[in-house]
């Protein structure tokens, strides 16, 4: 779990994701503000149903999407590629999340759009700073770690 743990400190830190979904033979990418969940190994965001990822999206679908940083030295290079499931959350399951997220950006308390979840199911963490292109692997359920 140690694996996991880096990873999850970093993702912990940073703020925006983008995630991007393919539906009938059309790709899509957004960006999102984002808390995380190191329990669930989740990302929450807030998007509108109206936009054209969530309309790509549906209530649920299959993701790719990436986490980075923008550091001007390629030694501090940092980020992760990720894969995952997102969905949106039912109104009654939203509430723990949307508190968490009106509380790291306040802005969002006078938004209606709905929570979204991203469960991850692999994540590839690159970490210059532990060596010029290092990288940590995590699958969900497969137990699999690679220092």
């Amino acid at each position: 779990m140690e694996t996991l743990a880096a990873i999850s400190r970093w993702l912990a830190k940073q703020h925006v994701v983008t995630w991007c979904v393919a539906n009938r033979g059309e790709l899509w990418c957004a960006n999102a503000f984002y808390i995380y969940d190191p329990q669930k190994v989740a990302f929450y965001l807030l998007s509108e149903d109206h936009t054209r990822h969530s309309q790509m999206t549906g209530l649920q679908a299959n993701i790719a999407g990436t986490v980075n940083g923008q550091p001007k030295t390629v030694a501090l290079i940092r980020g992760v590629q990720f894969t995952g499931e997102i969905r949106r959350l039912e109104e009654t399951e939203s509430a723990g999340p949307r508190a968490q997220y009106n509380r790291r950006f306040p802005v969002a308390r006078v938004l209606s759009a709905p929570m979204w979840e991203i469960r991850l199911t692999e994540l590839k963490f690159t970490d210059n700073t532990l060596g010029f292109g290092k990288k940590l692997h995590w699958i969900r359920d497969s137990g699999t770690q690679q220092p």
